[in-house]
């Protein structure tokens, strides 16, 4: 039986079944040391448009369903020129026509800049077209500046979304489930589409986050974490031990269960990742101004005069990065998974050039032994 075969319509284990609810656990691909997976954030170069950005998405999800990569994110950012991964749900919509094993979610929808049952309506439809394909990610920050969440959400209160974080979550679970209990305002309202017959139920719920808020929610839920290794470095190793350590068993799933996202970059020598992953950081030094620009060519992050406050910006995002060789960055990915005892490892490279990009996954694949284009995922073999 297959574990699909084995849950019932929520998502939740029944007899037979051999994996978690909803698919949340993967399994390490070829020589892979855990599960690999993508984030993507639709970055635009300078020179480029937000068009060609979600084009070079769209590739980059194809590749990541052929190689056997576990899942493909795309992120939630407003008002940012180098970001086109405004509308997760949008773009998950089109990335499903053009994938058929991959996992597809957010990485993740910002929660507080949407109404619970408006989620649960995007993803419920998400999960119809894409049956046990879909993760719901959610992230408790805006996104954006204070001025652009306003905006969002129509009204000035930016902090008191936040803090009705926990709220909103346990109302979109409910929209998910249709299980509001009798006598709720809610009762008689369902998203629909509802929970897919056929499929794992409904998507996955993962928590993410850059600090330790986050990780003893998901801790207390016994949902999935995702740690944000790539801007927030410093706190990974207290976030996955708070995470641990507040782990409660549930439906979902029977033990803790954390991914980690890392700035990785592979090309064919160490000096040309380092050229590419220049442009991130600069893109990093911009923000820290409050400035948004498509990101910078590597010649332009070159020749950019750093401040030595500035200097010591784009250090530190460099910091917890992985670049380098193939080999590197296997060196490095395996050191990481040592470190944090990460469950998986989700994959990012916002960089300027989209066929480095490309070609880093590629290179990254190769090096892990996962499977080539029209290789089936379990002919690669699974590491132990």
């Amino acid at each position: 039986m297959s574990s699909r075969q084995g849950r019932d319509r929520k998502g939740q284990n029944v007899k037979g079944s051999t994996e978690p609810a909803g698919d949340v656990r993967g399994r390490a691909v070829g020589e892979a040391p855990v599960p690999l997976s993508v984030l993507d954030l639709a970055t635009v170069g300078s020179g480029h448009t937000a068009a060609d950005a979600l084009r070079a998405t769209t590739e980059t999800a194809r590749l990541a369903d052929a190689r056997g990569f576990r899942r493909f994110w795309v992120a939630e950012h407003h008002s940012v020129a180098g970001v086109a991964s405004s509308s997760p749900a949008v773009l998950l919509a089109h990335l499903a026509a053009w994938t058929s094993r991959v996992r597809l979610g957010s990485g993740g929808v910002m929660l507080p800049n949407h109404a619970p049952l408006v989620v649960a309506e995007q993803f419920g439809t998400l999960e119809a077209l894409a049956p046990g394909r879909i993760d719901l990610g959610l992230g408790r920050a805006p996104g954006t500046n204070g001025v652009t969440a306003a905006a969002l959400r129509g009204s000035d209160r930016v902090r008191e979304a936040a803090d009705r974080f926990p709220q909103a979550l346990d109302e979109l679970t409910r929209f998910l489930d249709d299980d509001f209990p009798a006598g709720h305002r809610y009762a008689g309202v369902h998203a629909v589409p509802g929970p897919v017959q056929g499929s794992s139920g409904r998507p996955p719920i993962w928590l993410l986050g850059s600090s330790n808020f986050s990780a003893e929610l998901a801790g207390r839920l016994g949902l999935p974490f995702s740690f944000a290794h790539h801007f927030a470095g410093r706190g990974t190793l207290a976030a996955l031990e708070t995470y641990r350590a507040a782990f409660r068993p549930s439906a979902v799933l029977d033990r803790p269960y954390a991914m980690v996202s890392v700035l990785a970059l592979a090309a064919e020598t160490g000096a040309d990742a380092r050229r590419q992953l220049l442009t991130s950081a600069l893109a990093v030094v911009r923000l820290s101004r409050g400035e948004t620009a498509p990101l910078a060519t590597p010649e332009e992050a070159e020749r950019y005069p750093f401040t030595e406050r500035e200097r010591a910006i784009a250090d530190d995002w460099l910091a917890h990065a992985v670049h380098g060789t193939p080999d590197a960055v296997r060196s490095g990915l395996t050191d990481l998974v040592s470190r944090t005892g990460a469950d998986e490892l989700m994959l990012t490279a916002n960089v300027h050039g989209a066929a480095e990009r490309l070609r880093s996954l590629e290179l990254i694949a190769d090096v892990f032994g996962m499977p080539v284009a029209g290789q089936a995922v379990e002919e690669a073999g699974t590491a132990a």
